[in-house]
């Protein structure tokens, strides 16, 4: 037995013979940590697992290889629930909510007479409960929990209690003894932990799912190896912060449903509430008479489905040399681009003027469907003139003022019918014909041609 001293970098597990204050591989300084390797003279077989050979076309899939929480958004972003055999992790910002979402999804499941095993390396037993007593109206007889970071003693609970769903909180507070002295959180320790709970959840004879939260790090990023996110079969990101009642659960990963697709939930006293509609939760409820000015609805594409947004403009006079120009929903250069384009291509000066746009519930304007609807919104309010509420804009914008055509307008459109919309103003050209119910179709060209339609004027100085 040969004893080597190498230094390994905390961050991305690269080893070097020689120490180094920065790391020659992921860049980051004063994480190269000197540890002993122990090896072997005799070199060790690894035992081979044999698993039996399948067709492909005798594999069974279907709607009983999945479990439904009927947590509705969460089981829309897994793609129908949570597949029998799978591996998700699922992050977020401290206080995002990640490990109560995980515990009503358990507490969904043991319901349904699914044995859960919910063990947690962060928090003590009492402390699990304190949150259960607090989100959950009973707490199922079929959820048991083990407050522990040994690995070892995970898979000895797996063994004992032959469990259909397996939470681990979080993967990066576990260590398995074969590892040590490695630290828990080590990339080491974090991938051989993860390693273990894939062939628990890959097992053909008895499968099981597994939910493994993960701690973020300062680049919004999961803690850890990148190689982590390529060993789970799902990867779910909570986004919100701890004071904001909106929380958005993306899939930016996953093998059995649609990448990117989004849930959204309410933060609330007793846990996460599911937004079963969004369409009308992003918009304000007014009467016919009650129509403000500043105020115009987009359609936005959420992951798979149409979401339709109201977003809100306030422009007022500047008294300072440098006019603002503030939006907590959209990038900073976008609003600028837009506003230069308004200014030039719709005659409305704005160069004295603060400009702030933002979107109710705070969603965030990821794509340029709504930048026709924000322009829109910026001119109400200069003019002081409401746009009728059962109105929408569903365009982008071009440098020359045209207006440009989106991906996926019938489905929009669609939504705006369902949801008794009567007037959706779109690029000329942008849509092919579709059976709709009352909605109209109101097609424009240019920029200065829907001000003019709309607002009845051609600029303002």
């Amino acid at each position: 037995m040969k004893v080597k001293t190498v230094y390994k970098c905390s961050n991305c597990g690269y080893k070097s013979s020689k120490w180094a204050g920065k790391c020659p591989d992921c860049g980051e300084w004063n994480t190269m940590e000197e540890v002993e390797e122990v090896k072997s003279g005799a070199k060790m077989a690894k035992a081979v697992s044999k698993q039996p050979i399948s067709r492909l076309s005798d594999v069974e899939t279907g709607n009983d290889q999945r479990l439904l929480t009927g947590i509705t958004e969460f089981d829309r972003v897994m793609g129908g629930g949570i597949v029998r055999d799978s591996v998700t992790i699922i992050t977020s910002p401290p206080g995002g909510g990640k490990s109560t979402l995980s515990l009503m999804a358990a507490s969904a499941l043991a319901k349904q007479g699914c044995r859960v095993l919910y063990a947690s390396g962060e928090e003590s037993d009492s402390q699990i409960k304190s949150r259960a007593d607090r989100i959950l109206e009973n707490i199922e007889q079929n959820i048991w929990i083990l407050a522990d970071t040994s690995m070892d003693r995970v898979l000895e609970a797996i063994s004992e209690i032959d469990p259909d769903l397996i939470i681990l909180d979080s993967i990066q507070t576990f260590s398995l003894s074969e590892f040590l002295p490695s630290r828990a959180g080590n990339p080491t320790q974090t991938m051989e932990c993860a390693s273990a709970l894939v062939a628990q959840a890959k097992n053909k004879k008895r499968p099981r799912a597994v939910l493994m939260i993960g701690q973020m790090n300062k680049s919004d990023e999961i803690a850890g190896l990148r190689a982590l996110e390529h060993l789970v079969d799902a990867v779910l990101v909570l986004e919100g912060e701890g004071a904001d009642e909106l929380r958005c659960l993306v899939a930016t990963k996953n093998r059995f449903g649609s990448t990117g697709e989004m849930g959204f939930f309410t933060m609330t006293e007793t846990g996460l509430a599911s937004i079963d509609n969004p369409s009308a939760y992003f918009v304000t409820k007014r009467g016919k008479g009650d129509a403000v000015s500043g105020s115009a609805i987009a359609v936005l594409k959420e992951g798979s489905r149409p979401v339709i947004a109201e977003i809100e403009s306030l422009v007022s006079p500047s008294f300072t040399p440098y006019s603002s120009r503030i939006s907590e929903t959209m990038k900073k250069d976008t609003m600028n681009t837009l506003i230069s384009i308004l200014e030039q291509r719709g005659g409305i000066k704005l160069y004295d003027k603060n400009v702030v746009v933002k979107t109710t519930g705070g969603l965030h304007l990821k794509e340029q469907a709504a930048n026709l609807a924000v322009l829109m919104s910026i001119a109400s309010s200069v003019y002081d003139k409401p746009i009728p509420a059962s109105w929408a804009f569903i365009a982008d914008v071009g440098l020359t003022g045209e207006l440009k055509r989106v991906p996926s307008m019938e489905t929009r459109v669609k939504e705006l019918d369902r949801m008794g919309f009567e007037k959706v103003f779109i690029p000329a050209g942008g849509m092919r014909d579709i059976n709709l119910e009352n909605i109209q179709v109101v097609e424009s060209k240019f920029l200065s041609q829907l001000l003019n339609g709309v607002f009845g004027k051609k600029g303002i100085d």
